[in-house]
């Protein structure tokens, strides 16, 4: 299959220098600006669209039950879900597996128009595209009734396909540090799906995706009262090895996967503090205080050795464009050292407690927006699987709803990891999460009621607050937004009508002035990349991505709704609070308003006649 290969004006030395540097150029190659986009076709090759669905060709198929929300494992109420201690904890079993995989993976519904129809799903992805692949490395366990080894999650189908057969002896000793009834979940990435469509970019996307998947599959093990952590100090080599995505035979010809990230899942128990551990043939064997972030590479190796099963389907007939950029960029941030991360399991967990001019840019216009739409502060429901089953991505808003300004702080305080504590004394999803925060959010506020329209800056790590203020125009003002809870770092940078200019830096997309808020999400960038690790690149999308998922639900669950941005105008976002270098770069924009429905368009329901 021929393909072609873009222009390029990336210098030719580009391959050979430092892994730091060669993502920056990346980065800063790919960024949007007013008079060009970064590069991709130019349009829509619909005949060659990708398949959404990844499907291994001999591989067994296990059906997961299909539940109706009032069958059990049921969900708790949504606060529930971010407190320590919640609903009782939940066996690993085909149901609570298939409630899991539900939240974090499964389809949420199709579309029609006319005779086109297309699937949603719990999921959000740029541009409805699906990238990210899910799997599970299961044990041999109680009451579940699948043989160990690695399965491929089917989310059309909801089942599991089973790659690989791992020896119940090796996946115990693999699994034997962690608490009992712990198995592994693992996320890869097909960058073709998002190259499709938006070409060089589609790193970026990616990631946000993986990110997106990391918050639903915590969620998700949340309503089950299981806990959740990245595996992060895994080397990459390793999760492509136990995933499976080295395997060419198994992708000959077709679209490779990129092994993006391993987490470790386990059912809370009563017990807290000291967590059981079960070893290879001996029952409980002790009690362990702290967990590793890694896995032993040798039995990944000796389970990698095992029996195989599928062969990846094509998801395209043809490509035409290669974007080699983005193979260049996946390979400069590839993790090749494993890390020995260990962190302890708490001997309490407390229940996750709420938090009791200057120069104007061009755009940026003094003066308030009126409010002529009723205030949207009540929920549709309080029921954790109700909100995520009915998250969608806005398409467009009415420019009229406000919010409060006690949910918009209460939503502030969603996103807060509240870094000063041990990662799993963290609230959820933060305790899944093994680093201190990187990114802080840019918000442009149109229609809080309470607050005067304009710019703020929410601080997600306070020890962060004086290296931000002298990465930006030292002529910002630095207030306190005004009612803001006691120990919300919530800074008020401007006043004045900020819609135009909300809009103008999103690509001129309507959806970020017509909110009753957006934002931007700003990554301590260049210092990371090189105090870090080039690794840590895909990761500063991770922490976007599972941010915005925070902020899906938390909309719905006010009665408003959501859309995440991936196309703005990168440098023009830094002009507008004076960000001159990569110290500080834009990687997402999210916006939260008053959802306009298309009338046009048929809701029904994921699974067909199954969900009968």
């Amino acid at each position: 299959m021929e393909s072609k290969t873009p222009p390029s004006d990336a210098s030719p030395q580009e391959a050979s220098i430092d892994p730091v540097d060669r993502v920056i150029n990346y980065h800063i190659r790919t960024k949007h600006h007013f008079n060009r986009y970064a590069r991709s076709l130019g349009f829509l090759d619909w005949v060659n669209q990708p398949d959404p669905f990844r499907r291994y060709g001999g591989a067994q198929l296990f059906s997961l039950p299909l539940l109706k929300p009032d069958e059990d494992p049921q969900s708790p109420a949504y606060d529930v879900i971010y407190e320590h201690r919640s609903a009782p904890c939940q066996p690993v079993s085909l149901s609570t597996l298939s409630r899991f995989f539900e939240f974090a993976l499964a389809l949420s519904a199709w579309k029609k128009a006319g005779e086109s129809e297309w699937p949603l799903r719990m999921n959000p992805s740029s541009g409805n595209l699906h990238p990210t692949e899910g799997y599970v490395v299961l044990p041999e366990l109680v009451g579940l009734d699948l043989k160990p080894g690695l399965y491929h999650y089917a989310p059309k189908e909801h089942g599991l396909e089973w790659r690989a057969e791992f020896p119940a002896g090796p996946v115990a000793r693999l699994l034997s540090r962690f608490p009992v009834g712990a198995f592994l979940f693992g996320l890869t990435s097909i960058h073709w799906r998002e190259a499709w469509k938006y070409g060089e970019r589609a790193f970026r996307y990616c990631n946000h995706d993986v990110g997106h998947a990391i918050g639903t599959a915590r969620i998700a093990a949340a309503t089950l009262s299981w806990k959740m952590t990245l595996l992060d100090g895994v080397d990459q080599n390793t999760v492509a090895l136990l995933l499976g995505t080295n395997r060419a035979d198994d992708f000959a010809d077709v679209e490779a996967e990129h092994p993006d990230c391993l987490a470790v899942i386990w059912p809370s128990g009563e017990v807290r503090g000291y967590e059981e551990v079960r070893g290879e043939g001996l029952g409980v064997r002790g009690y362990i205080k702290e967990i590793p972030l890694f896995l032993d590479s040798e039995i990944v190796q000796e389970l990698a050795g095992g029996k195989w099963h599928g062969k990846a389907n094509r998801l395209s007939g043809e490509h035409g464009v290669h974007w080699d950029i983005i193979d260049e960029v996946a390979d400069a941030s590839w993790k090749t050292q494993a890390q020995t991360l260990i962190v302890s399991l708490p001997n309490s967990q407390p229940q996750n407690t709420p938090y009791p001019s200057p120069l104007t840019p061009q755009g940026f216009s003094a003066g308030s927006v009126s409010s002529s739409h009723a205030l949207h502060d009540s929920r549709t429901t309080s029921n954790a699987g109700a909100i995520i089953r009915q998250r969608r991505s806005a398409v467009a808003f009415d420019g009229k709803t406000t919010i409060s300004s006690a949910t918009f702080f209460r939503m502030m305080q969603r996103v807060l990891p509240c870094a000063d504590r041990p990662q799993l004394e963290r609230p959820m999803p933060w305790d899944v999460w093994p680093y201190d925060p990187a990114i802080h959010l840019l918000i442009f506020v149109h229609r809080v009621d309470g607050l005067v329209p304009g710019l703020y800056f929410l601080v997600r790590d306070t020890k962060k607050l004086a290296f931000l203020q002298q990465s930006m125009n030292p002529e910002l003002t630095w207030t306190i937004a005004p009612g803001c809870p006691d120990g919300l770092p919530l800074y008020r940078l401007l006043e004045g009508d900020a819609r135009k200019l909300a809009v103008q830096v999103s690509c001129h997309q309507d959806i970020a002035g017509d909110s009753a808020f957006s934002f931007g999400m700003l990554a301590e960038f260049e210092g990371t990349l090189r105090e870090r690790g080039v690794w840590w690149y895909p990761r500063m999308f991770w922490e976007s991505g599972l941010l915005g998922q925070v902020l899906y639900l938390e909309a719905e669950a006010a009665g408003v709704r959501a859309t995440g941005i991936g196309c703005f105008f990168d440098d023009p976002v830094h002009e507008v609070v004076g960000i001159k270098n990569v110290t500080l770069q834009s990687l997402y924009h999210f916006t939260i308003g008053g959802p306009v429905e298309d009338g046009r368009l048929q809701t029904l329901p994921p699974y067909g006649e199954r969900d009968k």
